[in-house]
């Protein structure tokens, strides 16, 4: 019988860091790989802004497992339904975008925790069990116990009402999505901003009151993510599969142009 045991989930409980790869232009079942390969802990699959189909996602979730890779999908805010599919084809936790209110908080955990937490429907023995597993009652205590629940927290109303949304059980990551809340708030990419700032210590603060872990997206900089990582946060989205092949791309691209700039480039 196959564990339901989430590597990343167990990361954060040991208070270590959980380094996301997002992928938003690799569909393939070699982005689990490439994670793996370059030290990252989880698979960031963006199904809000990515151009997956179910049956791509689900591929890339089952590729992830036995190479110790959390595969996680952020869902559109109100596709909970799309979210509960995913978790029966491989996902082993959801990123649901836009929680503003303790009432929609409730929503996605309503959705996604089996009774008696919520109301999530059982289909068949899910893949974390390689399609098997134990006894109904077992296994749905099990996946609640071990199924990675995110909320995102991306506007000012959010952070007025994240003490409340901190306590809903069934919560495991309130993540703070940097790049939407700067842009809400005024200062869009501007992460080290007094308001962004106060932002991460008023939602760290709840956070460590509630026992949930602190998410951080958004910030893909050497100088504010390593910032808001000392004031605690863990579960971090590092970088894209986009982000990584401008800047490498770029990289190569500048410095074998410049040799010819130099000179060095001889005509044959």
């Amino acid at each position: 019988m196959a564990t339901t045991a989430n590597p990343t989930l167990q990361r954060l409980n040991d208070g270590k860091l959980a380094l996301g790869f997002c992928v938003y232009h690799l569909r393939t079942t070699a982005s689990a790989m490439l994670a793996h390969a370059t030290g990252y802990d989880w698979l960031f699959i963006d199904t809000e802004h990515g151009a997956f189909t179910t049956q791509e996602t689900s591929q890339m979730c089952l590729a992830a497992i036995p190479f110790g890779i959390t595969p996680i999908v952020r869902v559109c805010a109100d596709a909970l339904d799309e979210a509960t599919r995913a978790l029966d084809n491989g996902a082993m936790g959801i990123i649901v975008p836009h929680v503003s209110t303790v009432a929609s908080a409730k929503r996605v955990v309503d959705a996604l925790r089996f009774p008696p937490m919520g109301m999530r429907s059982w289909g068949a023995p899910p893949a974390m069990y390689n399609y098997g597993g134990p006894g109904l009652k077992e296994a749905q205590e099990s996946l609640n116990r071990d199924v990675l629940i995110c909320t995102m927290i991306e506007t000012e109303e959010a952070i007025a009402n994240v003490d409340e949304i901190a306590k809903v059980p069934g919560i495991d990551v309130i993540m703070i999505g940097s790049t939407d809340l700067t842009t809400r708030m005024g200062v869009p990419g501007q992460w080290g901003h007094e308001k962004v700032q106060n932002a991460y210590k008023k939602v760290g603060a709840a956070c460590r009151k509630n026992g949930k872990h602190l998410g951080l997206g958004g910030i893909g900089d050497n100088e504010w993510a390593p910032h808001y990582i000392k004031q605690g946060a863990r579960m971090v989205l590092a970088h894209s599969d986009h982000g990584m092949i401008m800047e490498a791309g770029s990289a190569r691209a500048k410095m074998l142009r410049a040799i010819e700039k130099k000179g060095g480039a001889k005509k044959k």
